[in-house]
Parts: C-alpha cells; structure tokens; sequence
C-alpha cells in the first residue's frame, strides 16, 4: 500500500511538472506566394544630365514566415519585359528601351531574368526587418543588403523595400565614370535604384481558389 501510494504521488508530480512545463508548440510555417499582377517593380536611373524611370515586372517569386515573421523568400525579374515610363516620344521611348535591353546593359536575350534569393533576416522593429541576399543579373550574383517593411492582413502580405544597385558590380559599364572618366555630361550614374513592392497570397488561399 505504501508502495502504491508513492507510486501515485511520483505520477502526480510528473504531471504537474509535465502542466508547467509544456512542449512548445512548433512555429507554423505559412508560405505567401507573389501575385506578379499586383506586384510591381520601378527602377531609376540617373545621369549627370537628368535621369529616366520605368517598370521591370515580377514573374514569379514566394515569401516563407515562420510565427508570422519572415524567414526566408525569392523572387525573379522579367528583363525582357522591362519598359521606360518617363519618355512620352514613342520614338525615343523605343530607342532606350532597345538600348537597355542590349549589350551595353542588361543583355536580355542571353540573361532574360534577374532574380534576388533572401540568405538572412534580421527584424528591427514591428514589421521592419533588415534583408540580405543574393542578387543576380547578367549571370553575376553579389551580396546585397536593404530594409524592408512587411504588412500581413489575412491572406494577404505586403513587402515593400528601396534598394541601391551598383550596376558596374554586374558587368554593366556604359557610360560610367569609374571607366571612362572623360565621359563627361554624358556620364551615366553607376548606381540605380529599385522601388519594389512585393504582394503575395498565403498558399491555403491560392489553394482554395
């Protein structure tokens, strides 16, 4: 009997301890994948005598949260369907865009797409994270690093970021003083930046679509 009865009090202990000491529950893991029709890409780029602006759009990407924070994410670039915004004249708005899309920059019919893959997260605040990767155009990758905000409301996520891209990283030198410095007004800024606005659906929603 006593036995029994400090057999019962040790399984009565155990589970009161098993009470206070739960396992955690595992963080759920839900993936968003990137809706390209409501995403959007605007790149600027600036030269000693002004500067133009246009769209890239975003093919295809998904973004992975784990506990509702970021975790992990890529998305990929149509080059080949990059445009020019600024220029009104369909002549000149042709011109650059012909020119964007050959050799000299961007070489779209060998490197269609350019595409960014997240190695690292760091949150700094409610929906700030600070976000580095690899960014690859033209077949060259290089590590990069920018913040970011993400806004989740249902099944729905936001991301939004401003990047900075040293062209002459990625082979692309036209026009750039860092190698024709007697290029003068015509020089063209080897630095560009990206406006990225990044919409995804969760993969339940897609799924019940």
């Amino acid at each position: 009997m006593k036995k029994t009865i400090q057999l019962l009090f040790g399984l009565t202990a155990l589970s009161l301890i098993s009470v206070a000491n739960p396992t955690p529950p595992k963080s759920k893991e839900v993936t968003y994948k990137v809706d390209t029709q409501q995403s959007k890409l605007i790149w600027t780029g600036k030269k000693v005598t002004g500067e133009h602006t246009g769209l890239a759009p975003i093919s295809s990407g998904s973004l992975l949260l784990t506990g509702g924070k970021l975790k992990s994410g890529s998305f990929e670039v149509n080059l080949k369907a990059l445009t020019v915004t600024d220029l009104t004249d369909a002549d000149k708005n042709a011109k650059l865009v012909g020119h964007l899309k050959n050799d000299d920059f961007f070489a779209v019919e060998k490197y269609p797409t350019a595409r960014f893959v997240i190695t690292s997260v760091t949150q700094t605040g409610i929906g700030k994270y600070d976000v580095e990767g690899k960014l690859t155009i033209k077949g060259i990758t290089n590590e990069i690093k920018f913040p970011a905000q993400f806004k989740t409301e249902n099944n729905r996520l936001t991301a939004t970021a401003n990047v900075t891209v040293d062209r002459t990283k990625y082979g692309i030198n036209y026009g750039s003083k860092s190698f024709f410095e007697t290029i003068g007004d015509k020089a063209i800024y080897d630095d560009f930046s990206l406006d990225i606005t990044l919409v995804a659906i969760s993969s339940s929603a897609v799924a019940s679509r």
